[in-house]
This record gives C-alpha cells, sequence and structure tokens, in this order.
C-alpha cells in the first residue's frame, strides 16, 4: 500500500483506534498515535440502543444486536483502512449485564478479531476519572459518567481518584424503567443517588460531566445562551444557573424550542432523563460550578497505557509545541519565546500563577502557526485555530486568552468584532495579560524573523535613567535591527503598559 507524502502528521507515531460499546451507542475512534494529548483521525458512532429493554426483560435487543454486529463489520474494515497499529475494544453496562450478552461479545470478537474488554462499574468509573485528570489541570471534584446504561461516579483530586461507584442511571435504562415518565424517573434516580456517599464530599468543589446526553444538555445550554464558543471541553456552568436549566429540559420532550434542532432526534428523547439524573446528582453533592468533559473512558484507558514519564507531560503544552512542530516556521524560536517571555513577565509587574503561564507558554508556542496566510488574514486564522482546536488541560477563559494574544500580536492592540466575543469569555484581567504579550511579540518578532539564536540574547531591564522605566537591551551585534518600525511598536508598548521604555544598544 503506497504511503502518502502528506506532512501534516507527527512523525514517529502510528495510529491506534478503539471501539467502545455502550448500552445507548456503539463507537470508532481513531487516534493519530498513543500520546499525552491524542489528537482523532477519524470517529463514527452508530446509536444502536444495546440497552433497550434490558432493564425489562434482562436481554439486549435482537435488532439492536443485529445493527451493533453490522456497525463492527464497518469499523473494523474502517480501523484496517486508517492503518491502525492497534485496536482496543471496550465495552460498558449492557455487555455486562444482559443474559444474551456473552453470545454478542463472542460473535464481536469474531468480527474484530480482538478481545474485548468488559469494563466493570468499578472499572468504567476509574477510566472516566483518568479521562478528566488527563484532560484537566489539577481537577478537584466528581466525575459523573452517564451512558445508556448506568452512571459511574467517583472522587478526584489532583492525579488522586477514589473508589468509583456504579448507579443504573443510564440515561435509557432510567426512561424505560419509568415508562416515559419524568416524574417517576425523578423518583428512582433520587432513591439511588441518596445510596452515593461519596457525593457528600462534593460540596463547593466541581461535578465533572461525562457522557453523550449530558454534551448535549451543554450543547442546548450554549445555544439557548448564545455562547460564543461552542467547545464542549471545560465549558463550565454555575450550580444554580445548571439547576434552573435542568428543571426546562426535564420538561422540554413537548417544547418548539429552536435551540433543540442542535440535538440529533435520538438523543432528543433522552435529555429530560439525563436532566433528571444530574439534577439529583447535583442536589445531593452541591458543587459550585458543573464543567463538561469532551474525554471520558476512551481517552482515560489510552492514557493507562502511557508511562508514568508521559502522563506526567502537560497536555496543553504537548499540544501546542505538537502544532508548532507541524505549522510553524520554527518550533525552535516557538519554545525560545516561551522561555523568554516567562523571564520578561515580573518586569511589567506580572506574577503569574502555574495556569496563567501555562497559557502563557502555550500562546507562544503557537505565536506562528498561521504564518502561511495571507497578511491580512494571519491574525484572525490564529484565533480561529486556537479557539476551536481540540485543546484539553485548559479552560475557557485560557483558551480566549491564548487566541486573544496571537490576534494582538499580529493585528495590533485594538479590539475590534473579531475580538469581541472571545473577549467576554476571556474576561478583563486576561484581556490585559492578551495585550502585553501580544505587545512584547509584536516587538521581539521584529528582530527575529521568526527565526531561533536572537530572542535570547534580548532583555527588558529596569532603567538607570530617571526618564526611564524600562530598557529594551540590545547586544552591539544587532545594532542594524535599528529602526523606526522597531520603536513604533516599542511606543505601542509603553503607551499599553503606561511605562516609559526605550531601546539601548549596547
Amino acid at each position: 500500500m503506497v504511503e502518502s507524502e502528506a506532512q501534516g502528521r507527527l512523525p514517529g507515531i502510528a495510529p491506534v483506534s478503539v471501539v467502545d460499546i455502550g448500552s445507548n451507542s456503539i463507537r470508532l475512534v481513531v487516534y493519530e498515535g498513543l500520546s499525552r494529548s491524542p489528537t482523532i483521525l477519524f470517529n463514527e458512532k452508530v446509536l444502536c440502543g444495546l440497552g433497550k429493554g434490558i432493564a425489562l426483560t434482562g436481554k439486549m435487543d435482537e435488532e439492536s444486536v443485529k445493527r451493533a454486529l453490522a456497525a463492527l463489520h464497518r469499523f473494523k474494515a474502517l480501523s484496517t483502512q486508517a492503518r491502525a497499529s492497534t485496536m482496543f475494544v471496550l465495552a460498558t453496562a449492557a455487555a455486562r449485564e444482559a443474559s444474551n450478552g456473552p453470545d454478542f461479545i463472542h460473535q464481536a470478537e469474531v468480527i474484530l478479531g480482538r478481545h474485548i474488554r468488559i469494563l466493570s462499574g468499578e472499572e468504567e468509573a476509574r477510566f472516566s476519572a483518568l479521562g478528566i485528570i488527563s484532560g484537566f489541570f489539577n481537577p478537584d471534584g466528581i466525575a459523573g459518567d452517564l451512558g445508556g446504561g448506568s452512571l459511574e461516579l467517583i472522587d478526584i483530586k489532583g492525579k488522586e481518584m477514589g473508589k468509583g461507584i456504579t448507579l443504573p442511571l443510564g440515561g435509557l435504562r432510567l426512561s424505560e424503567y419509568a415508562g416515559g415518565l419524568v416524574q417517576k424517573a425523578r423518583i428512582f434516580a433520587r432513591r439511588h443517588v441518596k445510596t452515593a456517599k461519596l457525593l457528600e464530599k462534593g460540596a463547593g468543589r466541581t461535578f465533572y460531566a461525562v457522557g453523550g446526553t449530558w454534551r448535549n444538555i451543554a450543547k442546548l445550554h450554549m445555544e439557548i445562551t448564545k455562547y460564543p464558543l461552542h467547545m464542549m471541553q471545560g465549558y463550565e456552568v454555575p450550580l444554580d444557573t445548571m439547576m434552573q436549566f435542568l428543571d426546562q429540559v426535564a420538561e422540554s420532550r413537548d417544547s418548539k424550542e429552536p435551540a433543540l434542532q442542535a440535538v440529533s432526534k435520538h438523543r432528543r428523547s433522552l435529555l429530560p432523563f439525563g436532566a433528571v439524573a444530574m439534577k439529583e446528582v447535583l442536589s445531593e453533592m452541591k458543587p459550585s460550578v458543573i464543567s463538561f468533559s469532551g474525554q471520558g473512558v476512551r481517552e482515560g484507558y489510552l492514557y493507562s497505557l502511557l508511562s508514568e514519564h508521559e502522563q506526567r507531560h502537560d497536555p496543553l503544552l504537548s499540544a501546542a509545541g505538537e502544532l508548532a512542530i507541524l505549522r510553524a516556521r520554527s518550533p525552535e524560536h516557538a519554545r525560545e519565546l516561551a522561555e523568554w517571555t516567562g523571564r520578561m513577565m515580573p518586569l511589567f509587574g506580572v506574577q503569574e500563577t502555574d495556569e496563567e503561564s501555562r497559557y502563557r507558554q502555550a500562546a507562544c508556542l503557537l505565536a506562528d502557526i498561521s504564518w502561511r496566510a495571507h497578511p491580512d488574514y494571519r491574525g484572525l486564522q490564529a484565533l480561529n485555530i486556537i479557539a476551536h482546536s481540540s485543546f484539553v488541560g485548559i479552560s475557557h477563559p485560557g483558551r480566549a486568552f491564548i487566541a486573544l494574544a496571537n490576534y494582538y500580536r499580529f493585528e495590533g492592540l485594538n479590539d475590534d468584532g473579531a475580538t469581541g466575543p472571545l473577549a467576554t469569555i476571556a474576561g478583563p484581567q486576561f484581556i490585559e495579560r492578551a495585550k502585553l504579550l501580544g505587545g512584547i511579540l509584536r516587538v521581539v518578532y521584529l528582530f527575529s524573523a521568526s527565526m531561533p539564536g536572537i530572542v535570547r540574547d534580548l532583555t527588558f531591564r529596569r532603567a538607570s535613567s530617571p526618564d526611564l522605566d524600562l530598557e529594551f537591551v540590545v547586544p552591539p551585534e544587532y545594532r542594524d535591527f535599528a529602526g523606526e518600525r522597531l520603536d513604533g511598536r516599542l511606543q505601542q508598548l509603553a503607551k499599553l503598559t503606561n511605562k516609559r521604555l526605550a531601546f539601548r544598544f549596547e
């Protein structure tokens, strides 16, 4: 088979695929490779509804089984075509609970040519927790993974996790048990949630919501509130706001709300029951905020396969560094900027937290990814790529900061129609910080020509003259870089920071 000459893929890693056999859907995801921040090459799901009827009959629906087996034939072919070096197959509640589960698993293993790992409820919770650990910076709270057949809950703090539990509150099962009646579903869910004692330790922390039905609730909230960044990972909603919205969703079955059209018809029918399950959990836990995750069992399982050294890598900086390799003129120059700007920030009165430092470094790593665009659109392209890339380990305000910093670096330090939506997410402090970083990059890029080897020799320092606050000290061998454009950029930065700045060519 002839391989492509494409250079838009990372060297040295081979694709891997995961087949996830759930109670509501079966999904194939092919990832670029087994890495700290894996990128999806191909993603397809089939809503088979294997868990349909299990609550009443104890068996998987025969028609659903036929559809699932047909989908697995296609997924095997797609995995091979995508050049996946390894296929991992996971099965959850429906396969482990149904009386005809063993026969289905046997047929599926014959089709796929792979052993299928049937996860226990505790294992499902553990891998969901690892999905959160791999995708959030220092998570602290309780993760809930709502599938079609079950709900897994587990406590997470940093890289540590408690013992997971499983409850029979999956959206499909809850809907069937309640006969489609929301009030009956609420009583059933409340009774089971009361047994989840781990929720008592969640007050004031974060609830991490995992699973397709809950992601669609978040998607619906974005649509209704006209939230400007449709990015699931890290989307946060305060508790009081979420509780009110869940009541609306629970009664939405016959709603003509246009925003519901953003949710697939099949998922739409399960939204009220997903809302009931979430509201009961939140009522018992009383978190401060609900944070939605685009990562779950699949990503957590892949994370578990990494070495401890690889697991310690920062997922945001790993992904930003990879994008620099794929799109920047010089990844080495990007890494120079990430280190150099960290030394310059205190001179402008900025004391960064660990999280803010990560965001600044990522912004520098991504500062040259749009250089192939027309000069008039480099800022806009950088903003769009960064705002909409599948980064993890980042909050929405942090994502907005990184995108805005690179827009300002190209387009100047003023706001316009392009910056407005993200500015509402970033907030005043991040906007100010983004302009500062953008202003510094606008100066230093005029020396480097986007190539390494010069930035490390430049520095701001406190001025000895009473007429200045800071000097930008330039070694004598770079004297030929002096010019009007350079002076203009420095004075832009001076105006922004309200500091008196000047070059000093030594």
